[in-house]
């Protein structure tokens, strides 16, 4: 158990370093991701264009609640896949000798990502519309530019507080069954990773620079090949249009098919340069940061007997300490 304890403090604690690094790709992704205009701005422009209306900050609106919501995510995640992987150890009665399988290691994927995206959809909900700026998806592609106008964005408790409100608690789960499709993205990673890392292993000492690597390539491959999910996840957490039924993106098909009618196959992969560098960094960064970090919680675990749910509410208030 103090072994688990000791993956989900280091995954949470990596994720937060590796989320501060790479934000302002993440900014960029988001925001193309709700674009629905045919014609947008090249990656280069839309910072020109953000430094200019929103200063420097604009590059890391939504950060506070992300920094929550990665330390979260990253905790639960690392956890529950940990806790996965030594129950399907024991079931072959063969704990420690030798890895996973790539099935094995999916199955550990799918359950640790399903719990995972459950609890903390509200999170990614909210820092969603923080990010993007925007409370409700624009429904016309071929509408009129707007006039450019700056408002100051809502933080993260005025944006939950004003959804709840007008929306309901069940917007918190929006883009929920995108999400879940999107459980495969981390299978896809860890399973690389995983498996990699056996075959590394069989030889020599798994390095920081391996792990480093390693979660790059698992994160280029997973991204890249879920990436229309993820498009499709952050339009379905913005509040829909209340105009025509057919402009709101209310199930994963239709709003697929939305897409592809108004904008064309490139309008699903809106933002990927930005989501791609970000994802491998992110990924490499975490990986990196989560093997040092471990075997420095092994240590701290060692010297705290019995006292597992404190170190876990010291990282929680790590997470929660973004919060405005």
């Amino acid at each position: 158990m103090s072994e688990n304890v000791a993956h989900a403090l280091s995954g949470a604690l990596g994720g937060i370093g590796a989320m501060i690094v790479t934000y302002p790709l993440i900014t960029l992704s988001t925001r193309a991701q709700v674009e629905v205009k045919k014609v947008h701005a090249s990656q280069l422009e839309a910072v020109r264009r953000i430094l200019e209306r929103e200063g420097i900050s604009g590059l890391y609106t939504g950060l506070q609640s992300a920094l929550f919501g990665i330390g979260v995510t990253n905790g639960v995640y690392y956890y529950f896949y940990e806790l996965s992987k030594e129950l399907l150890e024991k079931a072959r009665k063969l704990p420690g000798k030798g890895g996973l399988t790539t099935a094995e290691s999916m199955l550990a994927g799918m359950l640790a990502g399903s719990a995972t995206v459950i609890v903390t959809n509200p999170i990614w909900v909210v820092n969603t519309r923080v990010t993007a700026r925007k409370e409700e998806v624009e429904a016309n592609p071929n509408a009129a530019a707007r006039p450019a106008e700056v408002k100051k964005p809502l933080g993260t408790l005025a944006t939950l507080k004003s959804l709840i409100a007008e929306e309901g608690v069940s917007a918190l789960w929006a883009g929920v069954a995108p999400a879940l499709i999107l459980v495969i993205n981390p299978v896809i990673q860890y399973t690389i990773f995983e498996q990699l890392k056996n075959m590394i292993e069989r030889g020599r000492k798994l390095t920081a620079w391996d792990a480093f690597l390693l979660g790059a390539l698992g994160k280029l491959v997973a991204t890249g090949s879920t990436y229309p999910y993820i498009t499709l996840k952050a339009r379905m957490q913005l509040r829909q249009s209340a105009s025509v039924e057919g402009d709101r993106y209310t199930s994963m098909l239709g709003g697929l098919r939305k897409i592809m009618r108004d904008e064309g196959v490139p309008g699903l992969y809106k933002g990927i340069e930005a989501k791609l560098l970000q994802s491998v960094l992110t990924a490499a960064l975490l990986f990196g940061f989560k093997e040092r970090l471990f075997l420095e919680a092994q240590r701290i675990l060692r010297h705290l007997p019995g006292r597992a749910p404190q170190v876990i509410a010291s990282a929680a208030s790590v997470t929660a300490a973004a919060k405005p």
